[in-house]
């Protein structure tokens, strides 16, 4: 059994998805499984993976499903995974040079069932690190203290225990395709922290089709996920009343889109969303002018 499944979502991206495919033959250990889950691709992803599958440079399990969105084939892969560990790679981003050899000799040392799995970070094409390096300082953290607490910022690179990544599935709510993926680790900061690497293990590029470009689309099109992310995210313990607040003025704005009349009285933070009404209806009017 391998250590560790490398997983790659992908809805038509078969343009793109050979970078990713080189940069994981570069690596010099093999002690990975990459696992493609094929989110209702229409272009000619199928064949692009059936050409590497025969090749056998790599060990590829590949899955097809109906379009379910992002979180969706989260969960799709999270079902399918047996290895230890597990990191999700982007389709349009590329596994950065012994990135595999650094993930699992560091858990080889460091690691175990007292940690949640590792952050390490990343960069973009020109080789800067994406936002800020993490703290030198500190071995070990929550996400959610990396980013509120210690002011981390940008995004870095996961690296789980495949058994809580099986744990608190992404709802999926019909007609829509995008839920916060923070949701899930949020929800595992609970019980665990994450070890501090700093080491770059992917490379990323922002597409234009991609979720980071599009998120005021995403808000619109998704107004129930984004509403269910918001209220689970007002009742994580220890927050700030300032992130409470942040979060009901969002909930608000999401409701409005769903034309949800009993928001306030299904908050968990019904006071904080009483005070957020205002906010979120201007915050509601200013995405409807950008967009629709």
């Amino acid at each position: 059994m391998k250590t560790l499944t490398v997983f790659t979502p992908t809805y038509n991206r078969a343009y793109c998805l050979e970078n990713l495919y080189n940069s994981l033959k570069r690596q010099k250990n093999k002690d990975f499984i990459w696992l493609i889950i094929d989110d209702g691709s229409t272009d000619y992803t199928a064949d692009l993976v059936g050409k590497w599958k025969a090749e056998e440079e790599l060990l590829i399990h590949y899955h097809y499903q109906e379009n379910q969105g992002m979180h969706g084939a989260h969960n799709t892969a999270y079902n399918l995974i047996k290895t230890e560990l597990n990191t999700c790679i982007d389709s349009d981003d590329e596994m950065s040079e012994e990135a595999v050899e650094k993930i699992i000799t560091f858990w080889k040392e460091y690691g175990g069932t007292h940690v949640s799995g590792i952050v390490g970070l990343d960069q973009d094409k020109k080789g800067n690190v994406i936002g800020t390096e993490l703290p030198e300082k500190i071995e070990k953290s929550t996400l959610f203290d990396l980013y509120y607490k210690h002011r981390v910022n940008g995004d870095k690179k996961l690296v789980y225990r495949s058994e809580l990544t099986k744990r608190y599935p992404y709802p999926i709510f019909e007609g829509e395709k995008y839920l916060g993926l923070a949701y899930k680790y949020y929800l595992i900061d609970q019980s665990y922290e994450l070890l501090l690497m700093n080491e770059v293990l992917c490379t990323v590029e922002y597409l234009e089709d991609g979720s980071s470009m599009n998120m005021w689309k995403q808000y619109v099109n998704n107004p129930k996920g984004f509403a269910f992310y918001r209220k689970s995210l007002m009742q994580l313990p220890g927050v700030s009343w300032t992130f409470k607040f942040r979060q009901a003025i969002h909930y608000v704005s999401s409701s409005i889109f769903v034309k949800n009349k009993r928001f306030l009285i299904e908050s968990p933070q019904k006071f904080y969303t009483l005070m957020a009404l205002p906010l979120g209806l201007s915050l509601n009017l200013y995405i409807k002018r950008k967009l629709i």
